[in-house]
């Protein structure tokens, strides 16, 4: 955000500003920043626009209380649009929707890229006291040994036939670990993704076998 070198006299002072969720990738509305409101942006961390028909500053959630928590700015090419990743209190348009275009802010799967860029920095940083950072120092043979154990606890309610939320508790278990483990080796789940989408194909899409294999529907 440092390096932003916005032209804004190219278009009279203004330059358009995309939001977009940083966390499910979804565009959550378009507006318009001068060197101003970019700048108070940065200063307070809440996202802040210039208003064409008020001739005025606004920042967006302030009477609302639905703010938009600034998490990175990038310009474009030109260097005359904005990109704004951010982190929504609520609904990003006036009229009560998560998006202007009215689609819902909902991807709970984009989660674990951020709870990867997470378990990354713990291995970066190794703090004590972390869960965590405690695993990092076991060793890859104990990691491994705790997904076997939450593979097999995740079995063992699967078959149980008890509660759909302590089944997915224990896969929560399962994934967390499997990620650990993943980020110990200098792999992510992003790989895994990768690996999936691999399989996927084109448009038939596969079938995955008894043995994993993606195969041709």
């Amino acid at each position: 955000m440092k390096d932003l070198n916005i032209d804004f006299e190219k278009q009279g002072g203004l330059v358009p500003a995309i939001v977009q969720d940083a966390l499910t990738g979804k565009v959550l509305m378009l507006a318009y920043m001068n060197e101003e409101s970019l700048q108070k942006t940065l200063d307070t961390k809440l996202v802040t626009f210039y208003s064409r028909s008020r001739k005025s500053l606004w920042t967006k959630g302030e009477t609302s209380g639905n703010y938009l928590h600034l998490v990175s700015i990038a310009s474009d090419c030109d260097n005359d649009t904005l990109l704004v990743k951010v982190h929504p209190d609520g609904p990003a348009c006036h009229t009560g929707t998560d998006t202007c275009w009215g689609e819902e802010n909902k991807a709970d799967a984009a989660f674990l890229s951020f709870l990867q860029e997470f378990i990354d920095k713990r291995h970066e940083e190794m703090p004590e006291g972390s869960y965590t950072t405690k695993l990092f120092k076991a060793g890859t043979k104990k990691m491994a040994q705790k997904v076997g154990e939450e593979a097999v606890e995740t079995i063992l309610e699967a078959s149980s036939n008890g509660k759909d939320d302590d089944l997915i508790y224990e896969a929560a278990d399962l994934i967390y670990h499997l990620i650990v483990l993943l980020t110990s080796r200098g792999l992510s789940i992003n790989d895994v993704a990768r690996e999936l989408k691999k399989r996927h194909g084109g448009v038939k899409g596969v079938d995955y076998g008894q043995n994993g294999e993606g195969k041709a529907r």
